[in-house]
């Protein structure tokens, strides 16, 4: 009898633990759609047929961009004092831009043509492959739907080499930026003197992109940004909608 209950409950067990296996891998197969948000601009730099003379390095333009749905916006005045580099045909060193040659702080961000938002909330994300030297870091910038340029304090560096990286922009803090000399800015009166800009709107961001708040060293490796390709994940909210704030 002991033997008979044994084995019955062994089989239910069994039985339990297979049901609970195939819950599990149902599961997991409808995870990942459910925490990644949707694409809504990727940038993949190319170099167009002005710019054929492959010994040259060139000041990024439309053109360099290969979706032509994706516009690029410059801040500063160093951002026009950036150059292309890499190689198209590379997965070591991919083609991209390099800021060595700026001379000033700068922004680079880039939106969608037709003026959609981008919701960077929730499960928003951004995936950018970056190397840098000496003490460069990159920074996110976001343009929001009301003209603020904003830039966080997440940095990322990764000297020696081209490093993927991938994160969240809803844990970042955020200063202001007055465009034209790409400088911080207080973003409002507070009894600390405090700079970050109190709750700024992600939820319609009209351009993401990257800053460098260090003049460039010049040609050699003292002191740059490479930026290859850019991925910005998030819901699309068109240009008349409202915030949902």
């Amino acid at each position: 009898m002991r033997r008979s209950v044994t084995v019955n409950t062994t089989i239910g067990l069994i039985a339990v633990f297979g049901m609970f296996g195939m819950l599990s891998g149902a599961l997991a197969q409808e995870t990942p759609a459910q925490m990644v948000a949707p694409l809504f601009l990727k940038v993949d730099w190319v170099r167009p047929a002005s710019q054929e003379d492959t010994s040259l390095r060139y000041t990024p333009v439309q053109e360099n961009i290969a979706d032509p749905n994706v516009e690029i916006h410059y801040y500063g005045p160093g951002a026009k004092q950036i150059l292309t580099t890499g190689n198209p045909e590379s997965d070591v060193r991919p083609y991209g831009v390099w800021t060595g040659t700026a001379e000033g702080p700068f922004a680079i961000t880039f939106g969608m043509k037709n003026g959609n938002y981008v919701d960077l909330t929730g499960l928003a994300n951004v995936r950018w492959f970056t190397k840098t030297s000496g003490f460069h870091v990159v920074r996110p910038v976001v343009k929001l739907a009301d003209g603020t340029l904003l830039v966080g304090d997440r940095t990322f560096s990764s000297v020696p080499k081209l490093t993927l990286s991938e994160f969240s922009l809803t844990d970042i803090r955020w200063i202001k930026l007055e465009p034209e000399r790409m400088v911080t800015v207080n973003s409002g009166r507070s009894p600390t003197n405090e700079v970050w800009a109190p709750n700024p709107d992600l939820t319609r961001v009209a351009e993401v992109g990257f800053a460098d708040l260090y003049p460039g060293s010049g040609h050699g490796t003292g002191g740059y940004i490479h930026l290859a390709g850019i991925e910005v994940y998030g819901k699309t909210v068109p240009r008349g909608a409202r915030s949902s704030r």
